[in-house]
């Protein structure tokens, strides 16, 4: 493979949906050939819907380095580290609304912030059901300004067996929007 290894930003934040977080934690270990680093900020409400969706605390077993969710001295929270992407998964509404307003109060909407500014991929996997018309518009905020939003919608025409193997319809399109090599059901291939 000639790309480059990509340095991958993930922030994990309190929305329901902690099984898009561990899938997508699984992946970045299978794909470690391909990364150079993968930097982790947790909110202590994705820590808490973790523990009470998941039942357990395996999140702390990854082999990432892992950030306070206010330490501005990690080194994604300036352009400089060149991290070149940044996957907020799940992502909460007031998460987007902040990363929408350019907010930069924690090292989630920061990193958010820098990643935009850098022109870089930004993926939020947005995770809440109904919209109002306030998270439509901070939709439309940050896709103007370069992100992508990869609603945690699962696909079912690959026959997913169970919620990990469904969760991961969502996090395989997350793998390919990083540009990572993936194994995973592609439409009309055997």
């Amino acid at each position: 493979m000639n790309n480059p290894k990509v340095k991958i930003v993930v922030a994990v934040t309190g929305a329901s949906g902690a099984i898009y977080a561990k899938v997508l934690f699984d992946s970045l270990v299978k794909l470690s050939g391909q990364i150079d680093a993968v930097g982790v900020v947790m909110s202590d409400n994705a820590k808490d819907v973790w523990k009470v969706e998941l039942q357990n605390e395996e999140y702390k077993n990854y082999p990432f380095q892992f950030y306070e969710k206010n330490d501005f001295y990690a080194p994604f929270a300036s352009g400089s580290a060149k991290y070149s992407h940044m996957i907020v998964c799940p992502c909460s509404m007031g998460t987007l609304a902040r990363i929408a307003g350019g907010i930069s109060n924690d090292l989630t909407s920061r990193a958010a912030d820098v990643i935009l500014k850098e022109r870089r991929k930004l993926i939020l996997v947005t995770r809440d059901t109904p919209l109002s018309l306030i998270h439509i518009n901070n939709m439309k905020t940050v896709t103007e300004a370069g992100a992508v939003i990869c609603p945690a919608s699962p696909s079912f025409y690959s026959g997913p067996k169970d919620f990990e193997a469904l969760a991961r319809t969502v996090t395989d399109r997350v793998i390919d929007l990083c540009g990572l090599e993936n194994e995973s059901f592609r439409w009309g291939e055997k």
